[in-house]
């Protein structure tokens, strides 16, 4: 997936914001908690980082599709090995599931406040 491709993905999603930090990376956030990197740092570094479940973290480590994410690997982060690693549909999957884990975590009230009920 290409960037411009695997931010539009992002952007789709419910409730998402995204600001530039970190070098110019690209972070995308749902009531104000990151679920996804691009560009910037996260360019130089290898393919994209997305937060995972326990269980996709494993399997895309041991598949060799994917490493712990630099400073953020104990909260179940990777970072692709490159950014055609996964296809398409895949890397979107694992996006919406991304997204999907940090709603979770979100109190009733802000996922309310985002229109995430």
């Amino acid at each position: 997936m290409n960037p411009k491709t695997f931010k539009a993905h992002c952007r789709r999603l419910p409730a998402v914001t995204m600001v530039i930090q970190w070098e110019g990376t690209s972070v995308f956030k749902v009531g104000g908690k990151m679920f996804a990197l691009a560009g910037g740092f996260v360019e130089r570094s290898g393919g994209f980082m997305f937060k995972t479940s326990n269980m996709a973290y494993a399997l895309l480590i041991e598949q060799g599709l994917a490493r712990p994410a630099p400073y953020l690997a104990r909260a179940k982060w990777v970072q692709l090995t490159d950014n055609d690693a996964l296809s398409d549909a895949e890397l979107a999957a694992y996006l919406r599931q991304s997204h999907a884990l940090v709603v979770a975590k979100l109190t009733r009230k802000a996922r309310k406040e985002l229109g995430l009920v």
